[in-house]
């Protein structure tokens, strides 16, 4: 999702999540401010298709108790920051409770990239989502070129990137999945010269 604009008008979190519920539109929310986000491209839903099946996949193969959310659940960052996010894809391995409209403890975090978003998510969230106790991994996704960059806490965050022909293991759920998984059924150069390679079209 991008964002879209921002509403010039202060509120509190509690007229933002009572909004929320009602609301056609979906909005992040920092500081008092409230962003409105906008659509997804193509092939940016295929992305996080790809990705949330292939952890929903494996951890109900595991028998975990983690939970896949896509980008319909807010995540609170902390008390103190007062921010909430729409994450493309997490998951949560402790739930608030049933009725939640939000999450406050994911272990893993994705968002995928386009030229609307680049600045915001490797800024702004980023800075945000490394504020969240539980968070492990916050995992960055390019939507047009295959190239996924995995931050992984440590003393500190350390980035590692992949790239098509590699696999990835997200330690914080145990699931290993191949970057060209990742972007199946998604066009871009670097799948189209991979699958010539591969002679698979």
């Amino acid at each position: 999702m991008s964002l879209a604009k921002k509403i010039e008008s202060t509120i509190s979190e509690e007229e933002y999540l009572e909004g929320e519920k009602i609301s056609d539109v979906k909005h992040e929310y920092i500081d008092g401010h409230v962003y409105a986000m906008a659509g997804a491209s193509t092939k940016h839903n295929s992305i996080c298709m790809n990705i949330s099946n292939s952890f929903f996949n494996g951890l109900k193969k595991r028998q975990s108790p983690c939970r896949v959310f896509s980008s319909d659940m807010k995540v609170k960052i902390s008390d103190l920051l007062k921010s909430f996010f729409y994450p493309d894809v997490m998951v949560v391995c402790d739930i608030d409770n049933e009725e939640s409209y939000y999450q406050h403890s994911p272990r893993i975090i994705v968002e995928v990239l386009s030229q609307s978003t680049r600045k915001y998510d490797l800024t702004t969230k980023k800075r945000h989502y490394f504020n969240i106790i539980t968070l492990e991994e916050y995992v960055v996704i390019e939507q047009d070129i295959c190239r996924i960059e995995v931050f992984k806490r440590s003393d500190q965050w350390h980035p590692t990137s992949y790239f098509l022909g590699d696999e990835i293991h997200f330690q914080s759920i145990d699931i290993t999945l191949s970057v060209e998984d990742i972007y199946y059924q998604v066009t871009n150069n670097d799948m189209v010269k991979f699958l010539a390679q591969e002679n698979m079209i």
